[in-house]
């Protein structure tokens, strides 16, 4: 069987039909890029060719446009594999199918098909596509898939924590990706979005992320943590009482006391660093003589 020949145009585009690349079609691109901080995925997918300028050559604006897309992809370095430019196209033939209706029309399965694209270039585009329609859900049945690299993980993690502070405040996505994937993260700004998800959820889980880390990076989430209940607001008291009966080491004690009693003699955190001071002390048996703990925020 002759694979397909991905290099023409013709052979990788339908030459009649509608074409999804229209001025409403790009409006509705650029909400959802200007909702992921002027960065899609599929621009970073581009930029992994070479490709500059990602967000000015997608969408395409004209069928010129998607012919000089459509060569930029399949001249670009060298180095890049012949399946990471499938992808790319196979990412493209998404958005036709979905012009078309995604029931009826299968172009970007056909392209797979047809030019031996591998399962897991399919899988990881597809969620990559969801994702960039913000389509959490749908993207994450792709992504979780175990076949997948974790490359895009730090860029996974920080859209579905910052979407979720936007919205409902409901973690449950990107923590359920954390978990099935358990990808190394390579950049502080997913670590701390990360861990910011995981304080809000369960203290006690988070206590446990903290200690997978070197000592500095350690302390520094462990203080985090204790910082967020403090500064709680209204979920000081169920939060504070999940923190002061956490099963605590020699060293995290210390820390923790450090970080309070710095925190309560700079008159910071108000009640707040006094009630967790307070109950921890009587958790662990060091205030007994204290406990007429009545007024002191609980």
């Amino acid at each position: 069987m002759n694979m397909l020949d991905f290099t023409h145009f013709n052979a990788a585009f339908p030459t009649d039909g509608p074409t999804p690349y229209d001025s409403t079609f790009a409006r509705q691109i650029e909400t959802f890029r200007k909702s992921f901080d002027g960065d899609l995925f599929i621009d970073r997918v581009l930029r992994a060719l070479g490709i500059k300028d990602a967000s000015k050559v997608y969408p395409p604006h004209s069928p010129a446009a998607l012919r000089s897309l459509h060569n930029q992809i399949i001249t670009s370095s060298p180095h890049i594999s012949p399946h990471a430019r499938l992808s790319v196209l196979f990412y493209l033939l998404l958005d036709f199918d979905e012009k078309r209706g995604p029931r009826t029309s299968n172009l970007a399965s056909s392209l797979a098909e047809e030019s031996g694209l591998p399962a897991n270039y399919q899988v990881l585009m597809r969620g990559l596509w969801h994702m960039d329609r913000s389509e959490f859900k749908f993207a994450l049945e792709h992504l979780c898939h175990p076949s997948l690299p974790s490359e895009f993980a730090d860029d996974i993690i920080a859209v579905l924590v910052k979407h979720a502070k936007k919205t409902e405040d409901d973690y449950s996505l990107p923590l359920a990706y954390y978990h099935t994937v358990q990808p190394v993260l390579k950049t502080s700004e997913s670590l701390e979005l990360l861990f910011g998800a995981l304080a809000r959820t369960s203290v006690m889980e988070a206590l446990y992320f903290t200690r997978k880390w070197p000592e500095v990076t350690r302390r520094g989430l462990f203080e985090r943590l204790v910082g967020s209940v403090i500064e709680g607001g209204e979920s000081v008291g169920t939060r504070g009482m999940e923190l002061v009966s956490l099963p605590l080491e020699g060293q995290e004690e210390e820390w923790f006391n450090e970080f309070v009693g710095a925190r309560e003699k700079g008159g910071r955190g108000g009640k707040s660093v006094r009630a967790v001071r307070v109950m921890r002390e009587v958790v662990t048996g060091r205030g007994l003589e204290q406990v007429g703990v009545n007024g002191v925020g609980w």
